[in-house]
């Protein structure tokens, strides 16, 4: 019996050893800690969640409030951005509404015996009221349980500390704010934290820390009793998406908080809602039908004409409509607008089915040309034969026989407008919604309302666009925030538009947009711009079908509306303009330079990168740096934001070209302002160009 409890525990001891062997690369999480990014509670871990992952998680305890949003960058780089209300911070017990970044990486994954381990700094731009680094190691010990250990500086080693390994801390220099420290990196007292996180069962995680944090500014202040440095919590997974986590902490505090968590590549909603496209019609074999593939009939006036008919009818049933099409005795070119499929090879590959169906069967080449506020941005060849030969291959089979080529260099002469087509009139009327966040006096503001929208086409890329707003409920009329901003306040006085603008006319343009030559486009847009300028606006864009590389130049002349945001201006000109480099680095990630002057007359550079799904969602980040000083910045010291995109059909599962974005700024100030004009060339012909759509082939067959 003895010899049989030792087998026993020799085999239970030798099957968690080769448990902890098992576990490799990388360690995933989809519980947050109070501060976003996965970890125990109030310390950090070394696990990540999902690449591309989005999330967003609200604490509350003790009268504070973190609210913060993350995104996984890559398998490896994650950041958060986080909005709180510290109580009692100032000396007149008034709570400090504080921004913060942080950004996680992690070093080596987990392997074998060795954990994985990351490196991290929390609020390392701004007033510091979080900052703090650390190094954290967490290793899988059995399939349901994780232990984490590290060392923190800052903030993370105020409790415990073992001594300053690389030297003094120096005091924080807040300064304007909105400057990363680098001064304070991993300097000062460092002390270790340790805890565990068990998977009870698959809705439920447990957790328990040792914290470093001495949370030394609450505690002078009085708004937390700091009895004890461990904390107590659990995760419960309420579904795919959201979870609650609840907390006891410092043996005094309870704590509660609600995560959301999205991966832009797994819809809420099923894909696949839109009709089933035409199915290929294959040809007869010539030697079959030899009358049929004779050529004869290009003799007869009306084939061309009947022939566009048709395929204008079954695309516009599509959702697309024919713009104008060629057609000889082997090759047919068709121009189209897509105003429905968020992915152009989609549409490509439906009006490649319709194709196969109207043309006679002496056509082999098959040129299809997209078009874009009436310009044609490139043209993908097919072979007929390929068409019909691969419906029921994957897709990558036939990309690898398409042929991408500009436009204009390849354009027949022989191309005839389709009847009706121009002049168009689309109207709508949809809800909108516009919110104010970080304003100290009440965090969240928003009107909801509606707007009523217009576009008259003339002329292939002569449009005249505008809407008009009108608010139903809301309250960013009642803020009470003036701008203190020491310069002109070309951006700053948004408080007073939101106030007066109701009803407004948001925008009312005329534009046009055209190909001056191959590679390049051109745009040329007059009237009120946007919301807060009138004036005009020009640009030239240089960007190959097949290139990575894009290069532009816009100058506008513009002048400041008036609140009302009617037909009235206020006594502010100005010109601005810049000159842009955008460079597509691949798996998603585009970059983008923009040098010039901005509408304070600050002369500067703007710095954007962004993430983009083959689905349409896009997370980026910006920051520009401008000769504008701090101090007449104001508090920031330099404009930087986060950028989302969400495509409706990711939402509703239903094909749409529409989406929904946004820009998170921490603060609205006047430095680095730039207008913002729509239609700007770059985004609107970069899906219709080789390396977005080669991402978006998958589709071609849907």
């Amino acid at each position: 019996m003895r010899g049989q409890k030792i087998a026993g525990f020799g085999m239970a001891t030798v099957a968690a050893f080769g448990a902890i062997m098992a576990y490799a690369d990388p360690l995933l999480s989809d519980n947050p800690g109070t501060f976003g990014l996965p970890g125990l509670i109030d310390m950090p871990s070394a696990e990540s969640i999902p690449e591309g992952t989005i999330g967003a998680t609200v604490f509350r305890f003790g009268g504070g409030l973190r609210i913060t949003a993350t995104f996984q960058v890559t398998d490896r780089l994650q950041g958060a951005f986080r909005y709180s209300r510290v109580p009692g911070i100032f000396t007149n017990g008034t709570a400090l509404y504080d921004r913060s970044f942080d950004v996680q990486y992690r070093l080596l994954d987990e392997k074998g015996m060795r954990p994985a381990v990351a490196i991290g700094l929390r609020d390392f731009i701004g007033t510091g009221v979080y900052s703090g680094e650390y190094i954290v190691a967490t290793k899988t010990i059995t399939p349901r349980l994780r232990a984490t250990a590290g060392l923190g500086w800052g903030r993370l080693g105020t409790n415990g500390d073992i001594g300053s390994p690389f030297g003094s801390r120096p005091t924080l220099d807040i300064g304007q704010g909105g400057k990363a420290n680098t001064d304070q990196w991993f300097r000062g007292p460092a002390a270790p934290f340790f805890g565990f996180a068990w998977d009870a069962n698959d809705k439920l995680t447990l957790k328990a820390e040792y914290s470093s944090d001495a949370y030394p500014r609450e505690t002078a202040a009085g708004t937390l009793s700091r009895d004890s440095s461990v904390n107590f919590g659990f995760d419960y997974r309420i579904n795919k998406s959201a979870s609650l986590s609840g907390y006891y902490l410092y043996g005094s505090e309870v704590g509660l908080q609600f995560n959301l968590s999205l991966d832009p590549r797994n819809p809420p909603a099923p894909s696949g809602l839109e009709t089933a496209p035409l199915p290929v019609r294959p040809r007869p074999s010539p030697s079959s039908d030899p009358a049929a593939w004779a050529t004869d009939w290009t003799a007869d006036p009306e084939v061309h004409p009947g022939v566009q008919t048709a395929v204008a009818k079954a695309m516009e049933k599509d959702g697309m409509v024919l713009e104008s099409m060629a057609l000889s005795a082997t090759r047919a070119e068709v121009r189209l607008r897509n105003q429905k499929y968020l992915a152009q090879p989609q549409a490509i590959g439906r009006t490649a089915r319709i194709l196969t169906r109207a043309l006679p069967p002496s056509v082999e080449t098959l040129v299809i040309t997209s078009v874009a506020e009436g310009m044609p941005t490139s043209s993908v060849t097919l072979a007929r034969r390929d068409v019909e030969q691969l419906e029921s291959e994957e897709s990558v089979a036939l990309l690898r026989k398409a042929e991408f080529s500009d436009a204009v260099a390849g354009a027949h002469p022989g191309l005839v407008q389709t009847e009706g087509a121009y002049p168009r009139f689309v109207w709508s009327l949809s809800p909108y919604g516009e919110a104010s966040v970080f304003d100290p006096d009440d965090p969240l503001r928003a009107d909801f309302g509606v707007e009523l929208a217009g576009r008259y086409e003339f002329a292939p890329g002569l449009i005249l666009s505008g809407s008009v707003r009108k608010k139903i409920i809301g309250n960013l009329d009642e803020s009470t925030r003036v701008s203190d901003s020491t310069v002109y306040h070309v951006r700053s006085d948004l408080v007073e538009y939101q106030k007066q603008g109701d009803p407004g006319i948001h925008d009312l343009t005329l534009a046009w947009y055209s190909r001056p030559a191959p590679n390049l486009y051109g745009r040329v847009t007059v009237g009120l711009l946007e919301r807060m300028y009138g004036g005009v606006s020009g640009e030239l864009l240089w960007k190959p079908v097949d290139s990575r590389l894009a290069l532009g130049a816009e100058v506008n002349y513009v002048k400041q509306r008036d609140f009302d945001t009617l037909f009235s201006f206020r006594d502010y000109e100005i010109a601005t303009g810049h000159v842009s480099a955008y460079y597509d680095f691949g798996k998603g990630f585009m970059g983008q330079v923009d040098v010039g002057r901005y509408l304070l007359g600050d002369w500067g550079a703007t710095f954007t990168l962004d993430r983009e799904f083959a689905n349409g969602w896009k997370v980026g980040a910006y920051a520009t740096f401008t000769d504008l000083s701090e101090a007449d910045f104001g508090e920031g010291s330099f404009d930087k934001g986060v950028r989302l995109t969400i495509p409706v059909s990711w939402t509703t599962g239903t094909p749409s070209i529409n989406k929904v974005s946004t820009v998170i700024k921490p603060l609205n100030r006047d430095g680095g302002a730039r207008l913002d004009v729509d239609g700007r060339l770059y985004d609107t012909i970069r899906n219709t160009h080789q390396g977005d759509m080669q991402i978006q082939w998958g589709r071609f067959w849907r």
